[in-house]
């Protein structure tokens, strides 16, 4: 057991373009999209022990321990490698919920790879993806670490450098859920699939946005807002929108002038993960 205490970073993300290119016949929606890393991060700190036990501190409100993504994850890993052992998690929740920035996926994933490391179960990269994708579709991303198109239902993994620019991130005051928009009937399901030349250098769209500005008056009027002052889209499905800049300056300018019902932060655009960076650090060392 590595029984240091580390405080793990679990980054955002955003979906640069969204395709929905088809419905499986089990329901799930086959789709295109391209992920990037920002430098805005929940951070989990733990302490592993050997009591078996699963703590985490603060509790969610509204949210039973049994249905947290990290209490969730930890069990997974437990009973899939019949680890004895167990950990205090020490929760700073800083990504909204029902964001679209992959805020539960990312905690979840960085759990896995925490505790992983924690325990020296010596699991890979793959076998702990085939584990995330059992908590959410987007957790294999955030344990690859590295800007990608996914493909499938988010599981086909391709790296790809998008350029790593700078965001204002708004965070309309609404929650929506994923599973509801999937099962819209105005939400477009047909894009046409496109090779990865074409998704990387055509004019970025994200498919859900019309249907999700139509049910949601906050995220259309937050995007037609910033839409006078920048390119701008929905990250995944909602709500949190952002305007894309090339200098952070021009984002924390336009950060100072929006109106008091918007709220919004800056962040930059990250090719390679903070955890990814930091278990990279971890394993050379040891």
């Amino acid at each position: 057991m590595h029984s240091e205490t580390i405080r793990w970073p679990a980054p955002a993300k955003l979906n640069l373009f969204l395709y929905i290119t088809g419905q499986r016949s089990d329901g799930y929606h086959e789709l295109q999209t391209l992920f990037q890393f920002i430098n805005r991060c929940d951070y989990l700190t733990i302490t592993p022990n050997k009591t078996g036990i699963i703590t985490i501190t603060p509790e969610i409100p509204g949210v039973p321990i049994q249905k947290n993504l990290i209490y969730k994850a930890a069990m997974l890993l437990k009973n899939e490698t019949n680890c004895s052992l167990g950990a205090e998690i020490i929760l700073e929740k800083n990504l909204p919920m029902g964001g679209g920035l992959g805020g539960g996926s990312s905690d979840a994933a960085t759990t896995l790879v925490a505790l992983n490391y924690h325990w020296k179960l010596n699991l890979d990269q793959t076998t702990l993806s085939s584990l995330g994708v059992q908590l959410g579709a987007d957790v294999p991303i955030f344990i690859y670490g590295k800007a990608a198109i996914a493909e499938g239902v988010g599981e086909k993994l391709t790296p790809v450098e998008p350029v790593q620019s700078h965001y204002l991130i708004a965070t309309p005051h609404c929650h929506i859920s994923t599973p509801a928009v999937f099962k819209n009937p105005d939400l477009k399901r047909d894009t046409k699939k496109q090779s990865h030349q074409k998704l990387m250098t055509n004019k970025w769209k994200n498919d859900c946005e019309p249907c999700v500005k139509k049910h949601y008056p906050e995220v259309a009027n937050t995007i037609d807002w910033l839409l006078e002052y920048a390119p701008t889209r929905m990250t995944g499905t909602g709500a949190c929108i952002f305007s894309t800049f090339s200098h952070a300056r021009d984002a924390e300018l336009l950060a100072k002038k929006t109106p008091i019902w918007l709220n919004c932060f800056t962040a930059q655009g990250l090719n390679n993960s903070p955890l990814r960076e930091l278990i990279s650090t971890k394993n050379t060392i040891n």
